[in-house]
């Protein structure tokens, strides 16, 4: 009997232990820094959109082409969400193109769909649907890479948000999902099932799962009008830490017109902007003072600030130059968290990178100048990671 009180004791003891030593390899906050085992954490990342829906192959590609790149987190959204498989709910966008994965041909799968027998949101778990991101959590973890997960997509390219409104015929862009108890009912689904699921590679639970840095609301979810969009992401962000304890919460908002206003919300635990000077019309120089001003709204808010996401177009003669000052300024910054490129992307089944004529914000594991100021940023920042100090109080996901 006592050889087994002992043994009970042990196991207790070594269980202990166990949830001890995972719960530190949970990203935190400190002040304006991420932190990661008690040591800062300065964010070296990409977006990529496709990894919720690319083949395995162009999956793991991205991957390991994130490495190569040092990055140590990569952003993305779940996607697809459609209408009913049998039609009498429509997909609003082109669910059966056959373009790549980077142009968003999806390959038939998909997350959120509309049951039309039960007249309600459904949940695909199966192969072509949530076991999509179980790979990714799973091979992420083999690469120590961490995950920032949006969980939905404002914009309607593969779904998002507004294929959700459409399931109510809805074509308010902008308030009904934010505000009609019905899609903010399916959200609130759509999170719990998230947080809660098992990962059928790993046998662990997401809300468990160290792999995944944050969580946000959504990519640029831009309800309107702003009151709105606050107290949406103030129920929202305390609705998932209720469920979810162990991760921080982000709103995944661009930010820049708004000034990071989400900064006020408690339970959102770090500030998010997107910067392209392309569309806010400001030079390469304008925008590097505007890193600094935002990474000093952060540090008047006593929060650690994302620029996660950020693109100039390839075919600008001073690309290289213009990445290298700006995580140049991220990296001098006190309070600058770290950067999220938009985006990296990698050889497509077909073997070929994707086109990219649009914006040309495309990044490529090619050598190219671009790829080699990145490269040389995340490298230089790694090495002088030791000589961080970090800040005297933690501020936990809660």
């Amino acid at each position: 009997m006592a050889v087994f009180a002992i043994a009970l004791l042990c196991a207790a003891w070594s269980s202990s232990t166990d949830t001890a030593r995972a719960s530190t390899n949970f990203v935190k906050t400190s002040g304006t820094a991420f932190m990661l085992d008690g040591r800062p954490f300065y964010v070296t990342g990409v977006n990529n959109h496709y990894l919720t829906f690319g083949s395995r192959r162009e999956v793991l590609s991205v991957l390991d082409d994130a490495v190569a790149l040092g990055a140590n987190v990569v952003r993305t959204f779940l996607q697809p969400v459609i209408g009913s498989l049998d039609g009498s709910r429509a997909t609003i966008w082109a669910w059966r193109s056959s373009s790549d994965a980077s142009n968003l041909g999806v390959g038939g799968t998909y997350l959120l769909y509309w049951d039309h027998v039960a007249g309600a949101m459904a949940i695909n778990d199966g192969p072509d649907g949530m076991a999509k991101v179980d790979f990714l959590l799973a091979e992420s973890a083999k690469r120590n890479l961490k995950l920032i997960i949006a969980f939905l997509d404002f914009w309607d390219y593969t779904g998002g948000s507004q294929q959700m409104r459409a399931w109510y015929g809805s074509t308010d862009k902008a308030g009904f999902f934010f505000d009609d108890p019905r899609p903010k009912a399916d959200y609130r689904r759509w999170v719990a099932h998230v947080v809660g699921r098992v990962n059928s590679l790993t046998g662990m639970t997401y809300r468990d799962d160290p792999t995944i840095m944050a969580w946000e609301l959504m990519n640029e979810g831009n309800a309107v009008p702003e009151t709105l969009r606050l107290a949406w992401s103030a129920e929202m962000s305390a609705y998932v830490k209720s469920l979810d304890p162990n991760h921080l919460v982000g709103s995944g908002h661009a930010g820049a017109i708004d000034r990071m206003s989400d900064l006020a919300v408690q339970s959102l635990d770090f500030g998010t902007w997107h910067g392209y000077p392309l569309y806010y019309k400001l030079s390469v120089r304008q925008f590097d003072r505007t890193i600094s001003e935002f990474c000093e709204v952060g540090a008047r808010a006593g929060k650690p600030v994302l620029l996660e996401e950020f693109g100039y177009a390839r075919s600008n003669p001073d690309a290289a130059d213009a990445y290298a000052l700006w995580l140049d300024t991220l990296s001098r910054g006190p309070d600058c968290a770290g950067w999220v490129v938009w985006r990296l992307v990698s050889r497509q089944d077909s073997g070929n990178y994707p086109t990219d004529l649009h914006d040309q914000f495309d990044v490529r594991n090619d050598g190219s100048p671009i790829w080699e100021a990145l490269r040389t940023a995340a490298a230089r920042k790694r090495s002088t990671a030791s000589d961080d100090h970090p800040p005297s109080t933690t501020r936990e996901a809660r």
